[in-house]
């Protein structure tokens, strides 16, 4: 990130997933760590597991966070409101008491360190897609 940034490139960071009650309690030190390493942006997104491996995140659970109930997806209560389901087009930063309380330490940690800021608009002018020995070139492009 550093370099990255030192080079004038702006550099956002994300954290992803947010697994309510096994690492939210690590957001503020890592956009901390993040802000100093020159990040100008931060995002994040609650983890969203299919329905399917429900009973693999389970055994999971058990045998690294049995303290946990294995029920709601980590041992916080209703993050996504949708215990161990996930919704097509649902936000990612989740809903309910619970992923409100994320936002909003997210959100508080990110003015503390300065990574609340507009993020930049994206030149896309300046993009050639990259065509390998033998490669096709675009249909539609000019060159």
């Amino acid at each position: 990130m550093r370099a990255l940034a030192d080079a004038g490139v702006p550099v956002t960071v994300m954290l992803a997933p947010i697994i309510p009650g096994i690492n939210d309690n690590e957001i503020e030190a890592i956009l901390e760590a993040a802000a100093q390493a020159g990040a100008s942006a931060a995002g994040y997104v609650i983890l969203r597991l299919p329905l399917e491996i429900k009973d693999l995140f389970r055994e999971w659970l058990a045998a690294h966070f049995p303290d946990r109930r294995a029920g709601d997806g980590a041992g916080a209560p209703n993050a996504r409101r949708a215990r161990l389901r996930s919704r097509m087009g649902q936000a990612p930063e989740g809903e309910g008491p619970y992923a409100q309380m994320i936002a909003d330490r997210f959100a508080r940690a990110c003015r503390r360190v300065g990574l609340d800021k507009p993020r930049l608009p994206l030149d896309h002018t300046q993009f050639r897609r990259a065509i390998g020995p033998g490669g096709q070139p675009d249909l539609f492009s000019a060159e």
